[in-house]
């Protein structure tokens, strides 16, 4: 199962937002692309390498990297961020 903390949520809206003003087409592509990729998790959970603070997902497409830790079968994504963003440390 995947679950999308609050966090996560708002990035992704975020996201969508900040491209949808721009390019509305780009806007849905991206945010299905993120959904796709991270539905791969459920096939790979190991797929991301280890990072910080979990694993981290890169979607070179997209420039999005996405931060999520593994629970036994839950699979929580913690952040959504374009690759030049820095994740938070605390």
């Amino acid at each position: 199962m995947i679950l999308w903390e609050e966090e996560s949520l708002n990035d992704r809206e975020k996201i969508f937002e900040f491209l949808y003003d721009f390019n509305p087409n780009a806007a849905e592509k991206t945010d299905e692309i993120i959904e796709t990729k991270v539905e791969n998790l459920l096939e790979q959970p190991l797929m991301g390498r280890d990072g910080i603070r979990g694993r981290l997902l890169i979607i070179p497409e997209i420039s999005m990297i996405v931060s999520y830790w593994i629970e036994g079968d839950i699979i929580r994504i913690m952040r959504v961020l374009h690759q030049k963003q820095k994740f938070p440390m605390d």
